[in-house]
């Protein structure tokens, strides 16, 4: 389980991002290399880090799922995800 402020901080990230997106994809625009170092370093979309949803496990990660692969397998072993079933052959 990750602690409550790494993920309060990846939260914060990611709000950050999306509320500088627009003016960020404008100076790119226009090659204003200035006015992007003004903007915070939070800002850019490439210091967000995937995270698991339920533990917030930042290793492992599933994107089609949302979850750590540590997750994946207990909830898919518990039959929580439609469509999963371990193979045997």
């Amino acid at each position: 389980m990750a602690k409550e402020s790494m993920k309060a901080r990846e939260r914060k990230r990611a709000e950050m991002v999306e509320k500088y997106a627009k003016k960020r994809e404008e100076l790119k625009a226009a090659g204003d290399s200035e006015g992007l170092q003004k903007l915070p370093k939070n800002a850019s979309p490439v210091r967000k880090h995937n995270r698991c949803k339920l533990t917030g496990r930042p290793r492992g990660y599933m994107r089609q799922f949302g979850i750590s692969r540590v997750t994946f397998r207990e909830m898919a072993n518990a039959g929580l995800i439609p469509g999963v079933k371990k193979a045997s052959w």
